[in-house]
Parts: C-alpha cells; sequence; structure tokens
C-alpha cells in the first residue's frame, strides 16, 4: 500500500485538507459571526462550488422572505389606518336671510341714544328730568325755587361736588359713545377686557386662557323646584344677575359668586343709599354692568369710587353685538309666527325700547370667558313665578325671552346658526339645566 508523501516542512498536504486558520462568516441573515483558529475541515474541491451555490440560495429566500413579511406588515398597518380614518368635514355653511339680518342691524333708537349724549356733554342734565328724584342727582344738583331764569323757570343750582366728577363722567361718556359700532370679533377680546382685570384684583398671574367652567344662574321661579345649589357651587365660576339674593335658597341657587352682572338701573338704585352699597355678595365681588341709560355713567364714578373690586362696564361693541342677535331672533320669531311684515314688529315690542334681557347678555359673556358653560334658571313654567327671589309674575315687555329661548336651544344644538359672530370664534359646549 502506497504511502502518503508528507512535506518535509511538516505542512498537510494541500490535495486531501485544507486548513483554516482564521474563518469568519459574513452572511448577516443566514448565522451569526463565527471565529476559530486552526480549524480544519476536511472538504472536497468539487463540493466547493455547490456549497457556495446553496448558500447563495439560502441567502437569497431568506431576504426574499423577510421583505416580504415587512411588505405584508406595512400593507397591514395600511389596512387598519384605512378602516379607523375619521374623515372631520366642515359644518355647512349656514345661510341667512339677508332681509333679517338688515332688519336686525338697524337701531330705531339709535339718533334719540345720539341726541340723548349730546345733551350729557354739554352739561344739560334738566333733560333727564326723571333722575332728579336719585340720590346721585341731589348730591349734585338742585333747583333754587325762589331764582327764576328769563323763561320762568326755576335757576339749576351746581353743588362743588359736581365739578370733582364732571370732567371724569365727560371723559368715560366719550370713550363709550365712540366704541359704539358693530365689531363681531369683540367676542374674542372679552378675556383681556373683563378676566384679567378680575384676575389681577384677585392676586393671580393674568393670561389669557379662559376659565375652565362657568355657571350663569337666572332668576327664574323654576330654581325652586330643583336642587341645583351643589352642582352650580362645583363651577370654578359661578355668575349671578342683578343682585338676586341667595339666602334662604342655597339649596336651589347655590350660594358661591365670583361675578355679579347686573345693568345700570340696579346700579341707579344702589346709587340711592348711602355709600352706594350694592354688594349682596359681599364687597370683594366684581361687579360687570352694561349700560341701559347714558346717564348712568354718573352713578357709575359715585359707586366706583367706594368699591373694594372691580367694577367693570360692558364694552359697548360688545352691548351691541348682543343686541344684534336678540333682535335677530325676535324678529324671525315674529315673521314665522304672525306671518306680518317685518314693519310691524316695533308696535309689537315697544320699538326703540326693546332691550336684551341681563340673562342674555351675562350667557355671551361666559361664551367669550370660560371653556364650558352650565345655563341654571333660564326658563319660565305657568305654576313659577317671574323671578324665585321675588313675588313678581309678569315679564317685561321690552324683552323678548321666547325669542332668547330660541338662541339658548341654538347654542347647545347649532350654534352655527347664530348669526352676527364672527366665525373665528369657537363656541364653548353648553348645556342648559332645567
Amino acid at each position: 500500500m502506497p504511502k502518503s508523501v508528507e512535506p518535509e516542512d511538516g505542512s498537510e498536504s494541500n490535495t486531501d485538507t485544507f486548513k483554516i486558520h482564521t474563518f469568519y462568516l459574513f452572511w448577516p441573515y443566514l448565522a451569526p459571526i463565527y471565529r476559530s483558529t486552526n480549524l480544519i475541515a476536511s472538504m472536497k474541491r468539487p463540493v466547493r462550488p455547490l456549497i457556495s451555490i446553496l448558500m447563495l440560495v439560502a441567502l437569497a429566500a431568506t431576504l426574499s422572505c423577510r421583505i416580504a413579511i415587512r411588505r405584508r406588515g406595512v400593507f397591514t398597518v395600511s389596512t387598519e389606518l384605512e378602516s379607523t380614518r375619521v374623515i372631520i368635514q366642515p359644518p355647512p355653511m349656514q345661510i341667512f336671510n339677508s332681509s333679517l339680518l338688515k332688519f336686525a342691524a338697524t337701531d330705531i333708537g339709535e339718533e334719540k341714544s345720539k341726541h340723548e349724549i349730546e345733551q350729557l356733554l354739554e352739561g344739560n342734565f334738566a333733560s333727564q328730568g326723571r333722575y332728579r328724584t336719585f340720590a346721585t342727582w341731589n348730591r349734585f344738583n338742585r333747583h333754587d325755587i325762589k331764582a327764576r331764569n328769563s323763561n320762568g323757570l326755576s335757576v339749576m343750582l351746581r353743588s362743588p361736588k359736581f365739578y370733582r366728577y364732571w370732567l371724569d363722567f365727560r371723559r368715560n361718556l366719550q370713550d363709550w359713545a365712540r366704541k359704539k359700532m358693530f365689531q363681531p370679533e369683540i367676542m374674542m377680546d372679552l378675556v383681556r377686557l373683563v378676566k384679567v382685570p378680575i384676575d389681577n384684583h384677585n392676586g393671580l398671574i393674568s393670561s389669557d386662557k379662559a376659565y375652565k367652567s362657568c355657571a350663569v344662574v337666572g332668576n327664574s321661579g323654576i330654581l325652586l323646584s330643583s336642587d341645583h345649589g351643589a352642582l352650580i357651587d362645583g363651577h370654578e365660576v359661578v355668575i349671578r344677575l342683578n343682585n338676586a339674593r341667595t339666602e334662604r335658597f342655597e339649596k336651589n341657587v347655590g350660594s358661591k359668586t365670583s361675578i355679579s352682572f347686573v345693568n345700570s338701573n340696579i346700579l341707579h338704585l344702589c346709587a340711592r343709599r348711602e355709600g352706594c352699597f350694592c354688594h349682596p355678595y359681599g364687597g370683594n365681588v366684581p361687579m360687570v354692568m352694561y349700560i341701559c341709560q347714558p346717564v348712568h355713567f354718573m352713578d357709575y364714578l359715585v359707586c366706583n369710587s367706594s368699591h373694594k373690586a372691580p367694577l367693570l362696564i360692558t364694552d359697548p361693541r360688545f352691548d351691541m353685538l348682543c343686541a344684534r342677535i336678540v333682535k335677530y331672533y325676535s324678529v324671525k320669531r315674529f315673521v314665522q309666527e304672525t306671518g306680518k311684515p317685518l314693519g310691524e314688529w316695533g308696535s309689537t315690542h315697544d320699538g326703540s325700547m326693546f332691550h336684551y334681557s341681563s340673562g342674555m347678555q351675562a350667557v355671551m359673556l361666559a361664551l367669550g370667558i370660560c371653556d364650558k358653560v352650565s345655563i341654571f334658571g333660564f326658563g319660565k313654567s305657568t305654576s313659577a313665578k317671574h323671578h324665585y327671589h321675588t313675588n313678581q309674575k309678569a315679564e317685561l315687555r321690552l324683552h323678548d325671552y321666547e325669542a332668547e329661548y330660541a338662541f339658548y336651544h341654538d347654542l347647545v344644538n347649532n350654534p352655527q346658526a347664530i348669526p352676527f359672530i364672527s366665525d373665528k370664534f369657537r363656541f364653548p359646549p353648553v348645556v342648559i339645566y332645567q
């Protein structure tokens, strides 16, 4: 048997076996990296091409599987996204009756109001005859019965106090009259105009963020049949109307008051009291007031000097917006229910005396300064009193409460149907509690 011939240097024959001193296998999808030294692998030369081909086939198969899995995963995700995609459609464009809008935008009492303001700016307080019986008038003016002017009328004498307030009165009235214009974007300024001054008074750092939740508490007698007191007090801010008392009614109306919202007629009555007491909820509760009559600015100046908390007057641009909205709903209701022409609306609602209610404007205020609005005590019942805290039964003719109820209904269900407000304004969610 022939002997195998080994090399003289001691190395193994390169014909039958080969010695692998260092072996690295770089197949990222097949196996990890192996490192071995002095590894001897017996392998016949004819087998090498076959092994290489098999390894390439395996690599190709692995890559193909991974690509397929990835594609299938992407496809699956795409399908899931497609199935869960929420298509947000913009609300339908609201179409308003142009005739109603034009009629609602016309202020029947504008000329009368301008004339009254001009007289007051000239110092002609005598034209405001019925106000002479109130304290603020008597503090500054009196008629000398003995002295007569050329027309035979008694001479009006003014005390030195009048001139102390006169310049401020004139400046405030002029600023108010100059701003009295229609501006639908005013809703977006209410945080700055109302919330920021109140926050500053309370020692808080003012911001452009609205209150988290607000309860607007009306004065309807229907509150006596409810137990909403705790629910009302649970809101961050509670807005009450026209100094309606809460004593003995806490179970129905709550006891917390953050803002006292009044009309200037209420302040005018308060001015008759010593020190202009108008704080049934405490001297530190801020008051927000809208002007019913321009002459009430004198009451504002007298009372504001004694107030610890802010006494804020609503911006007249905000007043005009409220007036247009309420008149629109009133005219719309009048035409739909009676079928009469627009021109006959005024005789039904006292013409230039027609006005929105304090409750309506308080709700509008809450829309501008609150993220959520809850409404309590708005509504009526044949068995309920007009006000929960008084014996009044009759409603004021200068208000159209049914029209305001239609407005509240749209606030909850279809705010896009409310005219005159800027499209940029976003209505907060509103809930009405009966």
